[in-house]
């Protein structure tokens, strides 16, 4: 009985492995590749799978995922001969695994290589200064180059970054000290130009302050003469309306005349002819007044001689202001006469 018990014990172990091997299990987003006597057969997708067992054999399991793989820095001639390190990450995905699997032996390898060789080729026809500026055209020509080579492998390259790109030491302080001077030659451009600005503006505003004080002022000289014309219309046209006499006008000039005297140069008065003629009238009136009035005391006062007999008046004619002066007079009879002016005569009796 023991040798039939062994050989059961034996049947059951190989029977469980046997369906171990026969199911399959191919989790999701993965494939699995199934080779009958080393040869491909087929691909297992994810779920449950059945397989011939001792006869199909799963090489390997290939995740569709996409992956990242960063790659170490790499020594890059630039065209004006400077070395650079840069670092690049590549994001790829499998699209067949059976390629992948049979058409290169490792693809990583391949991806890595031919990464490194597109990298060299493309910085290698830019200077150092297109290189650290020029990211997105270097990523476009990586991307182009290796999503064709990759292909035919069964992987699709999505994207590919520069991860760093690092020039030499004495490169970076030469750039630090040109961009520190950049920067300062910038600040000193926007200060002259703040400068500059605020002086035009300065300018502008006392431009501007000194038109409308011009413009006030001139609005003022304007307002100010229109208001003496006023004045001198009103006064004029109160004068035209009193109908004012020549005694009313010789009793002005006289309140005038102490204003006249006040000068310590006036040496000679002007008086025009016409006021003789008034003081005349006007001494009469108040020689009149005084030789018919009586002392403070209440005694009567002796009444002045009898002046000379003076000539007829003359007869008072308008004067026309827009005819001009009239050089004669003329008497009581209606005979002209020659105009006698009280300056002349004064000068004549005067021996100064």
């Amino acid at each position: 009985m023991e040798p039939v018990l062994i050989v059961l014990v034996v049947l059951v172990v190989v029977a469980f492995i046997a369906l171990i091997k026969t199911i399959q299990v191919i989790p999701q987003a993965s494939a699995a590749i199934v080779e009958r006597f080393g040869r491909y057969t087929r691909t297992l997708n994810a779920g449950l799978n059945i397989v011939v067992p001792f006869i199909d054999r799963v090489r390997n399991r290939i995740d569709l995922r996409e992956q990242v793989v960063p790659f170490p820095p790499q020594p890059v001639i630039t065209q004006d001969n400077l070395v650079v390190n840069i670092d690049t990450v590549i994001y790829y995905q499998v699209t067949d695994p059976r390629a992948a699997t049979y058409e290169v032996a490792s693809y990583i390898q391949a991806i890595e290589q031919l990464t490194v060789t597109t990298l060299r080729n493309i910085i290698g026809s830019m200077d150092l200064e297109s290189t650290l500026t020029s990211r997105e055209v270097i990523n476009a020509g990586l991307r182009g180059v290796l999503d064709e080579a990759t292909g035919k492998w069964g992987i699709r390259v999505n994207r590919v970054e520069l991860k760093a790109i690092e020039p030499p030491t004495s490169i970076q302080d030469s750039m630090e000290k040109q961009m520190r001077a950049e920067r300062d030659k910038r600040a000193a451009i926007l200060t002259a130009e703040g400068n500059r600005q605020s002086q035009i503006l300065r300018a502008e505003g006392e431009k501007q302050a000194e038109v409308l004080k011009a413009e006030g002022e001139a609005q003022a000289a304007v307002l100010r003469a229109d208001g003496e014309a006023a004045a001198i219309r009103t006064v004029f046209e109160a004068i035209h309306q009193g109908d004012a006499d020549q005694k009313l006008l010789a009793y002005q000039y006289l309140q005038t005349l102490p204003e006249l005297a006040k000068g310590d140069a006036n040496k000679l008065w002007i008086i025009p002819s016409e006021v003789g003629d008034a003081l005349k009238g006007l001494g009469g009136a108040f020689t009149g007044l005084t030789g018919n009035g009586g002392g403070a005391n209440g005694s009567a006062v002796a009444a002045p001689s009898a002046p000379p007999a003076a000539p007829p008046a003359a007869s008072q004619v308008p004067i026309d202001p827009a005819a001009g002066p009239r050089p004669l007079d003329t008497d009581t009879k209606g005979s002209a006469r020659p105009r006698i002016d009280p300056l002349r005569e004064y000068r004549k009796t005067d021996p100064e």
